[in-house]
C-alpha cells in the first residue's frame, strides 16, 4: 500500500516536511561516497531553512506540553497501564527539557561557519559546487569517509532535540486515528467532517497495483479526495471508476 499524509495547517506540514528530510538526512550520513554526503549537505541546509521560522521552536513545545495534558488525563483509567502511561510522559518530558534547552534558533550555531555558509550559498546555483569555485570543498570531499561522517554528524547535532521531538509528536498523532476502509464513487469522495474538532494530518493508503493518485484537499469542515489515474504521456485526468483506499484522520 502506498500511504500519503495531507496536513490540515501549517504547522503539520512543517513537521512532516522535517521528518522527510532528517530521514533522508540519516541515510545519507550513513552511506561512504562523497556523492552522499554532498546531498547530505544540501539536505541539512534545507532543514536550516524549513527550521528557521522564529515560532517553531515554540509550537513544538506547546505541541509536547499539549500532549502530556493529554495523557495526564488518563490517570487512574483502569484500562490505562500506568507503566505505559508513565514512560511516555517522561519521553515528553525528555523532548521537552532537550528542546527548551537551545538557545536562540534551532542550528543558528552552523550560520557560523564559514566553510557551510560558503558552501550553502553555492548550492543553489547551478553547477555552483565545482571545485574552482570552492577549492576548500573539493578537498573536504576527498577526505576519508570516516572523516566526513564524523563533520556531518556534528553538523547536524543540533538538530538532534528537533527531530525527536517531531518525530514522537507525529508518531503520536498518527496513532490517534483508525483506519476505514472507504470508496471514491466514481473516483471522488466527499466528507464533511464533526463541528468542534481540530484534526491534523490525514492519512491515506492506496492499492498500486490499481494505478491511483489521489488529489487530496481538506479544511477544518470538508475532506474532498479526488482520484487520477496517470496517462502515457504523464499527465493526470480523473478516473470515473469507483477505488478503494484506506483512510484515517487523525487528532
Amino acid at each position: 500500500m502506498i500511504l500519503y499524509e495531507y496536513p490540515f495547517n501549517e504547522r503539520i506540514r512543517t513537521y512532516l516536511r522535517l521528518q522527510q528530510l532528517f530521514r533522508r538526512l540519516g541515510q545519507l550520513i550513513l552511506r561512504e561516497d562523497a556523492l552522499d554526503h554532498h546531498f547530505a549537505l544540501t539536505t541539512l541546509f534545507e532543514i536550516m531553512e524549513v527550521s528557521s521560522r522564529s515560532e517553531l521552536k515554540s509550537d513544538v513545545l506547546k505541541d509536547l506540553e499539549r500532549q502530556k495534558q493529554l495523557f495526564n488525563a488518563y490517570r487512574g483509567n483502569p484500562a490505562i497501564s500506568e507503566q505505559a502511561l508513565d514512560g511516555l510522559i517522561h519521553q515528553l518530558d525528555e523532548h521537552f527539557e532537550a528542546l527548551n534547552q537551545l538557545n536562540g534558533k534551532i542550528g543558528q550555531s552552523l550560520t557560523e561557519n564559514d566553510f557551510l555558509m560558503a558552501l550553502r550559498s553555492r548550492v543553489v546555483i547551478p553547477g555552483g559546487t565545482c571545485e574552482f569555485d570552492l577549492p576548500a570543498y573539493h578537498a573536504w570531499q576527498h577526505f576519508p569517509n570516516s572523516s566526513r561522517s564524523a563533520d556531518l554528524q556534528t553538523w547536524s547535532a543540533p538538530f538532534g532535540p528537533l527531530s525527536q521531538a517531531v518525530h514522537l509528536l507525529l508518531q503520536m498523532l498518527r496513532e490517534s486515528g483508525a483506519s476505514q476502509k472507504v470508496m471514491a464513487t466514481t473516483g471522488q469522495l466527499q466528507q464533511n467532517l464533526p463541528q468542534g474538532r481540530a484534526f491534523q494530518p490525514l492519512r491515506l493508503k492506496i492499492d498500486p497495483a490499481l494505478g491511483i493518485t489521489p488529489e487530496i484537499s481538506c479544511n477544518r469542515l470538508l475532506v474532498v479526495i479526488r482520484m487520477m489515474r496517470q496517462q502515457s504521456d504523464g499527465k493526470l485526468v480523473a478516473t470515473t471508476d469507483d477505488v478503494p483506499f484506506e483512510m484515517s484522520l487523525c487528532a
